[in-house]
């Protein structure tokens, strides 16, 4: 039976960030007075420790028996039903220590506010926590809790064979797919052949697969000028003076980053046989990345930047064979600031949607992400720019950031034999490696492809990822050990996970190489077992990559992973057929959309997802774009 208990620790903010928490607290309420944030540790245990055992597990998480207890107390504490990353790597080193009778720990925060009301409390508490991530408890009984287990979410579909396509139009409102009528058009007909009602999970991969973060539909659209065709895309145009001038680019536009041409330098790595660090002269190749992080930083600036530069940093690793990133940038274009006290001649009244962060708290604690995340991960932070503007045009027209242009670049080398890609024979096994999946980033694809604020406040909170740098290094250093072994690398080829989670990354990942792909739901790593079937497959949770493992080499690869105590999990197969299945071995009952039960599709299925890849990627309809020059009006300056 296990039995669970408490541990406090040490203070859990630094006193500069608890000194800022308690002045926005006190803009919500004047009375705020002293706070402290202490972290607590509850533990599981199957069996009684000792008092020795007690002592070395306090002394392992610097923490003492008890609670820091007061009146205005509240703790906050993972999301309940989930385990985070932090605790699978305490847990793991507490075992390693020798404590095999510690079942888990868990990392909470203690809330303590001196002189503060009940009701005075329970304003304040929505501004401790990240609802996506943690959970608020009111008593230390309640810490319990934080172990507590709940059952698979259900597995949903949609039923066009009886309510026809207006019943795939509601699913595109209320999950937020972001697909366009010809694009809606086009899945009922695909499904309408097959003879049977999709799924959620189905759904929610074709609209991040098919979303404008993914495919770049605008910019590779067909456009019409003045009613004349145009004879270019915006892509082609962009890909004018690479094709053009294509020296010294063995790569652009075909993976995750740039490759460019180098020098001899010096390629620091582990040898894999004696464990020694040396550095050996060798020609290298250089990475090279920008992209922009968007609409997470208008929701979320800090997690937002944050994770901007981890998709970077994932980027450069998983180009080619993998790489090392070296170096990272950031930019910021926002509106005008509006600074209090400092307000400028030139600054608009500000009108903006609630839900999206103001310019200022987005220059304020984006940068701050950014520039942790590099940090934490082990990269330099070693340059960036900022922009400000703002302007009315006419009537209540405005031109501006509201929108924040959030860019994260950098550089890295590579080996020039692991450029590129390998091709991926048929029954090869393909791996999830890095952190679980956790309900966070749910839609991100498709959400940034839709105006910011225009779906619901859930439905854009939910689509910011949260950071865990420390995982994306133990995934690197895994990266790094399979590059050390030259042309002999265990890795065929690899994709970073990014928008639409694993079910963007790992048809992406087979349809490289013209392969399909069967799946197994319940071999991917889960961090809450809560998730249904469509949020297990689409989830944004960072720090993953997905790989294609040569098979005999597979023992080799997982030894790496388990030397750098890095998570991985085979999780399906390369298939010649050009199909993508997901089985699900514990498959739970499937409910129709906003139903509890559907009759003939109330029952257990056991492929949440089986797709033609030519359905996914082959016949999706390209957009049209229409329009009509605007002279500028050539207004004289005041």
């Amino acid at each position: 039976m296990t039995e669970v208990f408490c541990l406090s620790g040490g203070r859990a903010l630094s006193h500069f960030r608890l000194r800022r928490l308690q002045e926005r607290l006190r803009q919500l309420v004047p009375a705020v007075g002293t706070l402290t944030a202490t972290y607590v540790y509850p533990v599981a245990v199957s069996a009684v420790l000792s008092k020795q055992q007690h002592g070395q597990l306090a002394t392992l998480l610097a923490a003492k028996p008890g609670l820091p207890l007061g009146n205005a107390t509240v703790f906050t504490s993972p999301r309940l039903g989930t385990q985070t990353p932090w605790s699978t790597k305490a847990t793991d080193i507490v075992q390693t220590c020798g404590l095999t009778q510690v079942v888990r720990v868990e990392r909470c925060i203690c809330w303590q506010f001196r002189n503060l009301s009940t009701a005075n409390l329970r304003t304040l508490v929505s501004h401790l926590f990240d609802p996506m991530t943690e959970s608020a408890l009111y008593s230390a009984a309640d810490l319990q809790l934080v172990f507590r287990q709940v059952l698979p979410g259900p597995l949903r579909v949609v039923d066009i064979l009886q309510q026809g396509i207006t019943a795939l139009q509601e699913a595109n409102r209320c999950w937020g797919l972001a697909l366009a009528e010809d694009e809606i058009t086009y899945l009922y007909e695909s499904f309408l052949q097959e003879r049977r009602n999709p799924t959620d999970a189905e759904l929610m991969m074709f609209g991040q697969v098919n979303s404008e973060h993914c495919r770049h539909k605008v910019f590779n659209a067909r456009w019409i000028i003045d009613n004349k065709a145009q004879p270019d895309s915006l892509f082609a145009m962009i890909r004018q003076s690479e094709q053009r001038h294509p020296q010294g680019t063995p790569v652009a536009y075909s993976d995750n980053a740039a490759v460019m041409t180098g020098g001899t330098g010096q390629y620091w790595m582990i040898k894999p046989r004696s464990g020694e660090y040396v550095g050996q002269s060798e020609a290298m190749a250089i990475v090279c990345k920008v992209e922009t992080h968007n609409h997470p930083t208008a929701i979320s600036p800090f997690a937002g930047a944050a994770t901007g530069a981890g998709g970077e940093i994932r980027d450069e690793g998983a180009t080619g064979r993998g790489s090392k990133p070296k170096a990272g940038i950031s930019g910021f274009c926002v509106s005008s600031l509006r600074i209090p006290g400092a307000i400028q001649p030139w600054e608009l009244p500000e009108a903006r949607p609630s839900r999206i962060a103001s310019p200022l708290n987005i220059m304020i604690e984006g940068p701050v992400g950014t520039a942790s995340f590099n940090n934490e991960f082990g990269r330099p932070h070693v340059a960036g720019y900022f922009r400000s503007f703002e302007m009315a045009v006419s009537g209540r027209l405005r031109r501006g950031y509201h929108k924040p242009l959030m860019l994260a670049g950098g550089l890295g080398s590579i080996r020039p034999q692991l450029i590129h890609k390998l091709p991926i024979p048929a029954d090869t096994p393909l791996v999830v490696l890095g952190g679980p999946a956790m309900l966070i980033g749910l839609g991100g694809g498709a959400a940034s492809s839709m105006t910011s604020g225009t779906q619901t406040e859930d439905l854009d909170f939910a689509s910011v990822q949260r950071s865990n740098p420390e995982m994306q290094r133990r995934c690197q250093e895994v990266i790094n050990a399979c590059c050390a072994l030259d042309a002999n690398s265990p890795m065929l080829s690899i994709h970073d996970v990014g928008a639409g989670g694993l079910s963007n990354a790992l048809p992406e990942l087979v349809h490289d190489s013209d392969r399909g792909a069967v799946f197994e739901l319940r071999d991917i790593p889960s961090a809450d077992p809560g998730l249904s079937p469509m949020q297990i497959w689409s989830n944004e949770a960072q720090e993953r990559y997905v790989l294609a493992v040569e098979r005999s080499r597979l023992g080799q690869f997982e030894a790496i992973c388990q030397r750098e105590r890095c998570p991985y999990a085979v999780v399906g197969r390369a298939t010649s057929e050009q199909s993508l299945l997901l089985n699900d071995r514990s498959a739970v009952k499937s409910y129709g959309v906003g139903e509890q039960d559907v009759g003939e599709e109330g029952v257990k299925r056991t492929q949440p997802v089986a797709i033609n890849m030519q359905v996914l990627f082959g016949n999706v309809p390209k957009m049209q774009r229409t329009t009509q020059r605007i002279m500028p009006s050539n207004t004289a300056l005041k």
